[in-house]
């Protein structure tokens, strides 16, 4: 079944068409024999196909031939046989043209709106929309990827509550866009798995360090670039407590009343996936908040904002 390409199927400007075609019909016999505007009719159909549904497209096609052929049978009876033929020929060629093409946009246009119910079902299921209800805490936030069109792309976010409490994620893969997504997803189906079972956070990242790797050695033999991420882990066991532990990610914010506090957990490991650099544990810290600080966890999608001016924020 053919789509519309638009919610009423382009009835208004099947009928600005029709109307302008009539138009200069009128105009053409008005003016005489001596000018043929109703030629410049011949955009109507080309128009209707891109913009009208397929029986719309038909309407001002038909429309269009038969008001050509009136022009020139009626308007101008001087005019041969073979002269009328064409005309009428020609307007029938550019009507049965505009058909084929509304058919063949209208095609396209369906199988593109599946493939993006698919890719929008499947980045659904990678990243969850926001705001996240996660036990007595509202994860509230925005999502905007690097590449139009897409919902997801390199940064990824979670939280999942577990016998040891809240936890999130927050994310940066190294690349943007869609190719990062290979890697988001190894990241984060390996967080949804680790956050409820291990007891601690530091195993909790080194599970994702294990599952980064794997994603990297996979891939990489099929000539893909291996990929880090820089991650942000939080663990909250009660109102004002909990830990924190930063894998190479950028500093958190306490938001406190008016004041904002910029914080970076203490001995901040290197990104997942190049832990095995140094071989040292990731430890987590404790975090000194009140019950009713806000937390702000980001990307440098936000850090490294700029105005119209091309001026960062503050």
């Amino acid at each position: 079944m053919l789509r519309k390409h638009s919610p009423d199927g382009g009835r208004l400007v099947a009928a600005v068409l029709v109307t302008s075609i009539v138009a200069l019909a009128v105009a053409d016999a008005l003016t005489g024999p001596q000018l043929r505007v109703i030629m410049f009719a011949g955009v109507a159909p080309l128009l209707a196909a891109r913009r009208c549904s397929y029986r719309g497209t038909v309407l001002v096609a038909a429309v269009f031939t038969a008001a050509q052929t009136a022009v020139y049978c009626v308007v101008a009876p001087e005019w041969s046989t073979a002269s009328t033929l064409v005309a009428f020929f020609a307007a029938l060629l550019i009507g049965l043209c505009a058909m084929s093409l509304s058919r063949a946009l209208l095609k396209r246009e369906a199988v593109y709106d599946r493939t993006r119910m698919v890719a929008d079902a499947v980045q659904r299921t990678l990243l969850r929309e926001l705001p996240i209800d996660a036990g007595s805490l509202c994860v509230a936030g925005f999502y905007n990827s690097a590449q139009e069109g897409a919902r997801v792309g390199g940064d990824i976010y979670e939280a999942v509550e577990s016998p040891y409490g809240l936890r999130i994620v927050i994310g940066d893969v190294q690349g943007k866009g869609m190719p990062a997504i290979g890697a988001a997803h190894a990241v984060l189906t390996s967080f949804r798995e680790a956050a409820y079972h291990e007891r601690s956070l530091e195993d909790v990242a080194e599970h994702l360090e294990a599952a980064l790797v794997r994603h990297n050695d996979a891939f990489s033999r099929t000539g893909a670039d291996e990929r880090f991420v820089t991650a942000l882990l939080l663990e909250m066991t009660a109102p004002g407590e909990g830990r924190a532990l930063s894998c190479g990610h950028i500093p958190y914010y306490l938001v406190r009343g008016d004041q904002v506090e910029e914080r970076l957990p203490q001995g901040a490991g290197l990104p997942l996936g190049l832990g095995g650099l140094t071989g040292r544990p990731r430890r987590a810290v404790d975090m000194a908040q009140d019950a009713d600080d806000w937390l702000v966890l980001c990307t440098d999608g936000v850090t490294e904002a700029r105005d119209a001016a091309g001026e960062f924020y503050p």
